[in-house]
């Protein structure tokens, strides 16, 4: 598809790996997507011309030596891996490894072999073990000296030992990145109990009390309770206060008179109270039981977690972490300290490892005296702000304790359906009513709104509506410039003082037109934000939409069990078309995440040449070990070179080598429960945006009546790299391409190559995007900053 040019040639000669020898280690408790990182490893450091190694069973396998363990790496040996849980390349706790006997027995096992350069895919024990090898490593070669294993020579060409770490560990425990490898995917195990047991607790009108994985860390109970809409959570973090028993009980009676007919709890095995002793299961099923009489059950989810297929983000972020710890060890120096590659916001960064690993250690140091909120704040801003969410959400105030500010907000959703939105409407109806605001449902999009389909929606309506697909407000394509009048009426009818709009591009739309319809009507002079929701990811002002997770979830399913469909019968490429009208995002993103061969889109324009060419180079590769190729075509990529073209042209081109099938997966990626991460985005960007709507009717009210005119009155939220930023949709006009509907500018574009290198491409790279090394410093992220911008 892409030919070499003078900006991979310029790669090449600036990060090449010829001569170097790169091994690649899976070390600690395993971690869905490290099978990812291990198969990006592997291919991007073959692609460089570097030998790359596997060391099986981790430490173990490098203090044991052998050819069984250390083993040289193919590109073919990796193939498959992508979407297998755990790590295909065995992951042991070691303790010989803990012992300066075993890392000179390593040490002497990686001279034999030539490796110094060294990528660990573990936890804070692991990456903090690297680190002491690496300490001690010219001390470590001297000794093999003297007692004659190896030369001078050897410690002449070997004397420096580079290290970069990745952190896998299902907890995200490790201060310094935003998610780590496989917390994605534990929580979409997770959240699929969950909401399974919500069905049967809901028919014997039950409480469940859930215990999830989390033994020093309460991510996953936090943002599980975030995602479910739990009735109350217990983390290590934030103790509950003395007397949390009776609290815990009125919430539960609470919920149950208000017509809800389950409960849920949910502890993170590391729970604890605030003289640090153990909350347990047994303890809180028991405590329900003796004081409520409702019938409890106890489920614990245990290893559950740890298993299953990684999820389309843990694929993404392990596959574009392992390509930069590459690049991270081809540019590295003698005086290079360890670094981490991690992930903030949705940009790669390199932090020095053992920052990272301090500040971990201080987060538990901070539990162990008690200094709880110190402990949340060393957690990052990410875990601050689901706490604060959290608590926002989920603890109703009473009458008395609420503000009362006799603003009135419209809720709506606009545009197609996508998953995320229901959570998105119950976050922005509590978050409003915690304010002391009414809020107002309008069904049916801008149609709705001109037809007056608008009713006060109360705390309890949104119950239950996190986990809930599609859009339970209704949702229309209809815009409001032929109807203002109309809907100006309603807004005088029903005192609107302020506009919260969920939807895609033609909800970006329908806010301009409302914007230009101010210098007429009054009643369009209050404030108004967008939340960006839509599977095609096309609004411009965010480089992610509520909705594209789940999408790209049920692509890279759907991929899964295509292949899976060839395998012991003869060679065969699928051609699969996904969504999104002109943007490549969920084919070019859905591609990195499903292991595709290419994909073709709109953004990159293709000819009868490249699409010869991928044909050629799929012929080849299934002229070797590789059995099934996978291709995915964007829906409106080019009106010429259709679906049936680009199927019946391999078919021709592929007859003796391969045969061809074709999927149009059609609208099966806007359907189904919305993916955890969709869930979490969508409370907190809505969340955020109803305190916004909150400060500015407050900064604009005159004389009795809220009047805002002002362009910095009518924004879109996105995320904007590291941060959730408020920009006016007039300023966002020149960023737009009106005639395909998307932006004309779109970061992932430069994930592309990295695709394409993974399916053995010679292709440009641009390296200056790669993550310099930065500092750990105490929450400096920018507001905001979070997980939800890493794809």
């Amino acid at each position: 598809m892409a030919q070499p040019d003078n900006q991979s040639k310029r790669f090449f000669e600036s990060l090449s790996g010829a001569g170097k020898s790169i091994a690649v280690l899976t070390s600690g408790g395993d971690a869905q997507g490290m099978n990812a990182a291990v198969r990006a490893v592997v291919r991007m450091g073959i692609y460089v011309g570097a030998k790359v190694y596997f060391i099986r069973e981790g430490y173990q396998g490098m203090v044991d030596g052998g050819e069984e363990n250390i083993k040289e790496a193919s590109w073919e040996s990796v193939s498959s891996m992508l979407q297998m849980g755990g790590t295909v390349i065995g992951s042991a706790r070691c303790k010989e490894f803990r012992s300066h006997e075993g890392r000179l027995k390593a040490a002497h096992n990686l001279v034999q072999r030539g490796i110094t350069n060294l990528c660990v895919i573990g936890g804070d024990g692991s990456l903090t073990g690297a680190n002491l090898f690496r300490e001690e490593w010219s001390g470590l070669l001297e000794e093999l000296v003297q007692q004659g294993l190896i030369d001078e020579d050897a410690v002449q060409k070997y004397s420096a030992l580079h290290i970069v770490g990745m952190v896998g560990s299902i907890d995200n425990d490790f201060c310094g990145t935003d998610m780590t490898i496989g917390t994605d995917s534990a929580l979409h195990r997770i959240i699929e109990v969950v909401d399974a047991i919500m069905t049967t607790a809901q028919s014997h009108q039950r409480t469940f009390v859930l215990e999830v994985m989390g033994r020093h860390c309460g991510y996953l109970a936090l943002v599980s309770a975030l995602a479910c809409g739990a009735d109350w959570v217990l983390i290590p973090e934030m103790p509950p206060e003395d007397g949390w028993e009776e609290k815990m009980c009125q919430k539960l009676s609470a919920n149950r008179a208000g017509m809800k007919r389950l409960n849920v709890i949910i502890v993170a095995e590391g729970a604890i109270d605030c003289n640090n002793k153990p909350i347990t299961t047994d303890q809180v099923k028991d405590l329900v039981v003796r004081c409520l009489g409702f019938d409890t059950r106890v489920t614990i989810l245990g290893h559950v977690q740890r298993g299953g297929t990684p999820s389309a983000f843990d694929r993404i972020l392990a596959s574009r972490m392992g390509v930069e710890a590459v690049i991270a060890l081809l540019e590295t120096t003698a005086n290079t300290p360890a670094c981490v590659v991690s992930l903030c916001g949705n940009q790669a960064v390199r932090l020095p490892l053992m920052e990272c690993v301090q500040m971990t250690q201080e987060v538990q140091k901070a539990m162990d005296e008690k200094k709880f909120e110190e402990a949340v704040k060393l957690r990052g801003r990410s875990f601050e702000n689901n706490l604060k969410t959290y608590k926002l959400l989920a603890h109703r105030k009473l009458e008395s304790e609420l503000p009362h500010s006799n603003f009135n907000i419209a809720v709506l959703n606009v545009g197609a359906p996508a998953a995320g939105m229901n959570a998105a409407v119950r976050s922005a109806v509590r978050v409003g009513i915690s304010e002391g605001h009414k809020m107002f449902a309008v069904n049916d999009g801008f149609e709705g709104f001109y037809k007056g389909q608008i009713k006060e929606i109360k705390w309890a309506d949104v119950g239950g509506w996190t986990g809930q697909g599609g859009s339970l407000l209704g949702t229309k394509r209809t815009l409001p410039a032929k109807h203002v009048e109309k809907i100006a009426e309603q807004m005088r009818a029903h005192n609107i003082n302020a506009l919260l709009v969920i939807g895609g591009f033609e909800a970006y739309l329908g806010l301009m037109e409302l914007l230009e319809a101010r210098g007429k009507y009054d009643e369009f002079c209050v404030p108004m934000v967008m939340v960006p929701a839509t599977v095609s990811n096309n609004v411009p002002g965010s480089d992610l939409s509520i909705g594209a997770d789940t999408a790209l979830n049920a692509i890279t399913d759907t991929c899964d069990r295509i292949k899976q469909s060839a395998s012991g019968t003869k060679r065969r490429v699928f051609i699969i078309e996904t969504m999104g009208g002109y943007c490549g995002y969920l084919a070019s993103v859905g591609g990195l995440a499903a292991g595709a061969d290419a994909a073709y889109i709109y953004e990159e324009p293709f000819d009868i040449r490249d699409l010869q060419s991928n044909v050629e180079h799929l012929t080849e590769k299934m002229k070797g070990a590789i059995q099934r190729g996978l291709v995915l075509r964007n829906e409106n990529s080019n009106e010429n070179y259709t679906t049936d073209f680009i199927y019946q042209l391999y078919s021709e081109e592929g007859r003796g080598v391969f045969d061809c099938r074709k999927n149009v997966l059609g609208h099966m990626q806007q359907g189904g429960a919305p993916s955890p991460f969709d869930r979490n985005f969508g409370t907190k960007i809505s969340a955020k945006a109803m305190l916004w709507l909150t400060k500015k009717m407050n900064e604009t009210f005159r004389q009795g009546r809220v009047f805002a005119n002002t362009e910095d009155t009518c924004c879109l939220l996105g995320m904007r790299r590291r941060a959730l930023v408020f920009q006016p949709v007039v300023q966002l006009k020149d960023e737009t391409d009106f005639v395909h509907r998307i932006p004309k500018e779109q970061w992932w574009l430069k994930l592309r190559p990295l695709m394409k290198i993974l399916a053995k491409y010679k292709t440009s790279y641009d390296v200056s995007d790669s993550g310099q090394l930065e500092h750990v410093v105490r929450n400096i992220r920018p507001k905001e900053s979070d997980a939800s911008g890493a794809m």
